[in-house]
């Protein structure tokens, strides 16, 4: 199976480190033109500067901040001259804590700042998708769509309500030939998974390795999931071959997730 994305333009959100950076790097090694967008400037031009040219694809980037749907909304005034085919709705989640302690203000950021944008970039994209009959709306979220992680209350909620969001887009668009689909991570190597591993070993006051250990042991493949893993997924719901499945989740996760 040889998944080739010559011709297609792909825009990538939160790509400059993690999971939407090692997607971008996957895509454009496919073929894919790609169009980055993060808020730092200069890793921008970084991973720009490092992303695959052996299809002789022109890369590029936008700058734009996910806590400010103002910046992104102007960020998205640019796009129409690149014709996108491929989205991919990223970005980091919101900070560790219990539900019960939020501030309505920490619900109201995290929902502007995953579903607002999320929404604000598929209006902006699936013109230029129905247009062409084809469309790959991909979404990275959190296992947490399917179980609620402890002590990630606002992450929880706000994911199950794109995860939501998510499938009445596949409903609708579906006879249009895009596809909207949700890829769900488990713990993987991250700097935001480092930063989850932190945070527990300070409030608990335990050693950072033990932390991390009784992460590791409940992850029946006994290793944290690698930035790669779930570009592949998202490379494979790109292609052709994935062109008859919509409005699903793919969950990443080494089979940490106890339900399926």
């Amino acid at each position: 199976m040889k998944i080739d994305l010559k011709g297609k333009t792909a825009l990538v959100c939160g790509s400059t480190q993690g999971i939407g950076k090692a997607i971008a790097m996957q895509l454009a090694d496919c073929g894919a033109d790609t169009v980055l967008l993060a808020r730092n400037e200069n890793k921008l031009k970084d991973t720009i500067a490092a992303l695959p040219l052996h299809e002789g694809q022109k890369h590029r980037y936008l700058v734009a901040d996910f806590s400010d749907t103002n910046s992104v909304a102007k960020a998205i005034a640019e796009l129409s001259k690149y014709n996108i085919d491929i989205l991919v709705n990223n970005t980091g989640g919101p900070a560790a804590g219990k539900a019960i302690d939020a501030s309505t203000e920490e619900f109201i950021q995290a929902f502007n700042a995953h579903l607002i944008n999320n929404h604000q970039l598929v209006q902006a994209v699936v013109p230029n998708m129905k247009s062409k009959g084809f469309g790959r709306i991909i979404n990275i979220i959190s296992t947490s769509v399917k179980v609620p992680l402890n002590n990630l209350g606002v992450s929880n909620t706000i994911r199950g309500a794109v995860g939501n969001w998510s499938k009445t887009l596949a409903n609708e668009l579906a006879p249009f030939q895009i596809t909207v689909n949700n890829i769900l991570p488990g713990a993987t190597e991250t700097e935001r998974l480092s930063t989850i591993i932190d945070n527990k070993s300070s409030k608990l006051q335990v050693e950072r390795e033990d932390v991390r250990q009784e992460m590791l042991d409940e992850i029946p493949m006994k290793r944290f999931g690698k930035p790669e893993e779930p570009a592949y997924a998202a490379a494979f719901l790109c292609s052709e071959y994935a062109a008859y499945i919509t409005g699903t989740n793919i969950v990443v996760d080494g089979g940490r997730t106890p339900c399926l």
